[in-house]
């Protein structure tokens, strides 16, 4: 499960808002300090943002913050604990905005209630990277389960 999320090239497949990333400066992979964009899209809006591996730590962690220009917007946190004969993942999204991204960021995506949409949009994740993990062509392990905290 770790590798699937730690993949950021990937997370299009598992996010239904993120629709691709790529790495950056030379990174190919999750170590940190890692430098990826992430491309985004709600409805007809289009957004990226670039973002910074923050953790990493194989089978247990894996975090990023992500900022459009010199904004901070929040950090995304994946934990993994074995749970069932299986993996549990929780999936956590701190909100770094200040004032004036909050603001204007309803008009840039297209979603009002942040909060909202991010508790929706995890659950769809963790439901599809579980699918992911649980089919061979998924590059799956042994099972999966999820948690979303918002």
């Amino acid at each position: 499960m770790w590798e699937l999320i730690s993949d950021v090239t990937r997370m299009g497949d598992w996010s239904p808002e993120t629709t691709g990333a790529a790495w950056q400066g030379g990174a190919t992979g999750p170590t940190v300090g890692a430098h990826f964009r992430g491309t985004n899209q709600h409805a007809a809006k289009k957004w990226s943002s670039d973002c910074v591996v923050v953790a990493s730590e194989p089978g247990k962690r894996f975090a990023f913050e992500s900022k459009v220009g010199p904004f901070k917007v929040a950090r995304w946190t994946y934990e993994f604990a074995p749970a069932d004969g299986g993996c549990r993942v929780v999936e956590r999204w701190e909100d770094q905005r200040g004032k004036l991204i909050t603001l204007v960021a309803p008009l840039a995506t297209g979603v009002k209630d942040r909060v909202a949409r991010n508790r929706e949009t995890m659950t769809a994740t963790l439901e599809r990277l579980a699918q992911a993990a649980e089919t061979p062509e998924g590059s799956g392990g042994s099972g999966g389960s999820g948690g979303s905290e918002g």
